[in-house]
């Protein structure tokens, strides 16, 4: 059998040793495609560009730690926050600068996490009944740290509730590893990357005193266009497995709904599920039931399946089965949403829609709390009213149908 040099190496094996090689290169671009989107369409910012990506967050001072933010939130959002484009969802925006913070103007950005812009908006109410309220800014998702933005750390928390992460510290890169797709994305695991987020062992390196994350990153998938309105067909992000595990990382005790990969929906919740369209109709199927304002794990660690389930056209709207369970993420949005605890909905009020329109404060809706319809239309991705029922209560009901 011919051999190939000095080494004494098999052609026929040295060929195929290339062709692998090729392959993983491949099968490596495509995790990248799927599962890190940056600035650019399709691109994939955060790979490790020397000479073109590292400099948009560094000075090049030589120390390798000198940012161009004042902070690390600072520097994310020179191209996280819309600047020239603020009017509609935009690609990898995740907070809509002040001048569009107007009274009785919602932020602009629907990616599933939520914008984080809500947490600089409060809404403040009084009732003819007497009652009166505030739902403070603070109080609407993760106070990230970006000084030059305007955001700063919680004032009421000392540390992640349930944890001992330092409130002072939450930033970006708390949650998202900024060089993921070199430290942590490898040719036989798909964990680690997802949405740059910090796998087993992470530890920001410039925040000081925090302990290394135990728990990898989930399995997801998000579809290519994830920031846009839901008004006609939802955004569905397939959901795999380990979501609630990774967030215990910082919120190893907190407290309420069960959550994670060991809690699986029983059959009654399944049924519940399936069959809820809106308050009063119970008249859906289990093809046709999911929404994203109640998304679910899939109990699926396989990133090529669930690639098939991320879906913007509304064509895959499979519910849950004896594999699917509840996660964090379930009821709430990952950075801020319009209302208190980061809830998907409003779970103060009786009702989502009052007499088939949004309540609001322009419409003197006691059901408002403070918000315009435009605004509630908003924080519910741009669906109409006519898309919940005519007394639409809470979407507790969903799951829990005797809500």
């Amino acid at each position: 059998m011919e051999q190939g040099g000095e080494s004494g190496i098999n052609r026929t094996g040295f060929i195929k040793g290339r062709q692998k090689k090729a392959l993983l290169f491949v099968l490596m671009l495509l995790i990248a495609s799927i599962f890190i989107p940056g600035p650019g369409e399709g691109g994939a910012f955060h790979s490790g560009a020397v000479m073109t990506e590292c400099p948009e967050c560094h000075t090049g001072n030589g120390d390798g730690f000198t940012l161009r933010g004042v902070d690390l939130g600072s520097t994310c959002l020179r191209c996280h926050q819309a600047t020239d484009v603020v009017d509609n969802p935009t690609w990898y925006y995740v907070a809509t600068p002040d001048a569009k913070l107007t009274k009785g103007k919602p932020p602009v950005q629907l990616t599933p996490g939520g914008d984080f812009a809500y947490l600089k908006k409060d809404y403040s109410w009084s009732l003819p009944g007497g009652e009166t309220g505030t739902s403070f800014g603070y109080k609407h998702g993760h106070n990230v740290v970006a000084q030059s933005y305007g955001y700063f750390s919680d004032s009421t928390k000392i540390t992640a509730p349930g944890g001992e992460y330092p409130a002072n510290y939450l930033t970006c890169t708390s949650c998202h590893n900024p060089h993921a797709i070199i430290s942590q994305v490898t040719v036989t695991s798909f964990t680690g990357s997802y949405r740059l987020l910090g796998g087993t062992g992470y530890a920001p390196k410039m925040i000081p005193g925090v302990n290394a994350f135990k728990a990898d990153t989930p399995v997801a998938v998000s579809p290519s266009q994830y920031n846009r309105t839901e008004a006609l067909t939802d955004t569905r992000i397939a959901y795999g497995k380990g979501m609630s595990e990774w967030c215990m990382n910082c919120h190893p005790n907190v407290g309420g709904h069960r959550a994670g990969n060991t809690v699986r929906f029983p059959q009654q919740i399944i049924n519940n599920y399936n069959s809820y369209i809106k308050t009063g109709d119970a008249s859906g199927n289990s093809k046709s039931s999911y929404t994203s304002l109640v998304p679910f794990e899939e109990g699926i660690g396989d990133a090529y399946t669930l690639s098939s389930h991320a879906d913007i056209t509304g064509q895959y709207k499979n519910g849950p089965d004896a594999n699917s369970n509840v996660m964090c993420l379930t009821c709430h949005r990952a950075h801020a949403s319009a209302f208190d605890h980061i809830m998907r909905w409003d779970t103060e009020s009786q009702y989502i829609v009052y007499s088939g329109i949004y309540p609001g404060m322009d419409n003197g809706s006691q059901e408002a709390r403070g918000r315009t319809a435009s605004e509630l239309q908003q924080a519910y991705y741009g669906r109409p009213s006519s898309s919940f029922a005519n007394g639409q209560k809470s979407l507790c009901g969903k799951c829990h149908a005797s809500d």
